[in-house]
């Protein structure tokens, strides 16, 4: 959240005019140095943490009335925890550099106007006893926290991820450099999920233009003006996801033997192209750099009036490659292929894509992942999964 979206924020902004310890971090608002008593009725300090509502740029009324607070729980004058805004209690880690360890609930009837009202309600009932005790003690230390602006890939904040309270899940995939060979209909899809994390870059591998029939197998809606402008597939992405992520990087190009050195430097690779010959070099490639990549496949065929097939997502990691050779990617000719028609729609291009970055989301722990395969079939017509070649 910038400095000056906060500054705009009358009622944040009031917090820290009237001495409260305020600090922002991501899209959360930290109030240091809220003084309370702990179960040895002696005074402490903690903080309390709530995430910032945001919509069409500007800081919006609370969208809840639960507020997180690291430190021990707050008790009575007797030692007491204060059940009145008992919630849950449990360390979490909300984002990178806010641990928290309970949350809170005090609901006023037509919840709270703005986050003033919000903080400054938390802090009179946390700290009445340690007033009582001492009532010298008080959350108005005038300190100032410099709230750093943090340097994002998104240009705008992911209040969908912190209004989740996922903030620190999403770290896992901060900085990531991940290349997406083939931007047809499942490379456009993982595209489009990509772009909504935190990874540092997205270079996208595509010699082909979009074109008309593009526009029925991919995400958006593009216009007929938009087509006829015959642009590079790489460049019309490029210019839709830079919308929302500041590091797109078009190479206008099929990935060949005289160009594999652009996949040096990269973290994780998706592959979504259907040349076989060039899939063995791009493997070699990615194995000789110690990458990892997800190789995806589609087979659809009609069979009298509906369509049948499969969805393809192969892994392959340093812990295990050889099953990518073995059988799981085929590398014959399109011709000698059973299903050779090239029939995609969009949904099943979809439906590619997700099962492609929900398994790279499990390799970097932002998913959990009990199986660990490293290949699965999804089969349309029986609505089956299976899994193979388990790393463990």
């Amino acid at each position: 959240m910038s400095l000056k979206l906060i500054n705009h924020s009358l009622d944040i902004k009031k917090l820290r005019d009237q001495g409260y310890e305020v600090e922002i971090i991501g899209n959360y608002l930290l109030v240091h140095s809220i003084p309370y008593l702990n179960a040895s009725k002696k005074v402490v300090k903690g903080t309390l943490v709530t995430n910032v509502s945001i919509a069409n740029n500007q800081v919006t009324r609370p969208n809840n009335h639960v507020i997180h607070f690291a430190g021990e729980f707050p008790c009575n004058i007797d030692g007491t925890i204060i059940t009145q805004i008992q919630h849950v209690s449990n360390t979490v880690n909300l984002a990178e550099g806010i641990v928290v360890n309970h949350s809170f609930s005090n609901k006023p009837v037509q919840g709270y106007l703005d986050y003033f009202e919000k903080v400054t309600q938390y802090i009179k009932i946390i700290s009445a006893p340690a007033k009582h005790i001492d009532s010298g003690v008080t959350a108005k230390t005038y300190k100032v926290i410099e709230s750093l602006e943090q340097d994002s890939v998104l240009n705008y904040s992911d209040t969908n991820s912190s209004k989740a309270e996922i903030d620190g899940i999403n770290q896992k995939l901060s900085g990531l450099k991940i290349g997406i060979i083939g931007v047809g209909g499942t490379g456009s899809y993982i595209l489009d999920f990509v772009a909504k994390t935190l990874v540092g870059e997205i270079h996208l591998f595509d010699g082909d233009k979009f074109l008309q029939h593009n526009a029925f197998r991919a995400p958006s809606a593009p216009s007929l003006k938009e087509l006829n402008e015959s642009i590079p597939k790489v460049k019309y992405y490029s210019r839709i996801y830079s919308k929302m992520h500041k590091h797109i990087i078009p190479h206008e190009l099929y990935i060949n033997e005289r160009n594999l050195g652009l996949l040096n430097g990269l973290d994780f690779v998706f592959i979504c192209i259907d040349k076989s010959e060039v899939k063995k070099l791009i493997f070699h490639k990615l194995e000789s750099l110690k990458i990892s990549f997800i190789d995806t496949g589609i087979g659809i065929k009609r069979v009298d009036d509906s369509l049948i097939g499969m969805v393809r997502t192969t892994t392959s990691t340093e812990d295990k490659r050889n099953h990518v050779w073995e059988g799981r990617v085929s590398f014959a000719n399109e011709e000698d292929e059973d299903y050779s028609t090239n029939i995609q729609i969009a949904e099943i291009n979809a439906l590619n894509a997700v099962f492609a970055v929900m398994k790279w989301k499990k390799l970097y722990g932002f998913l959990n992942d009990l199986e660990n395969e490293r290949d699965s079939t999804y089969s349309i017509n029986v609505n089956h999964i299976e899994n193979n070649d388990s790393s463990t």
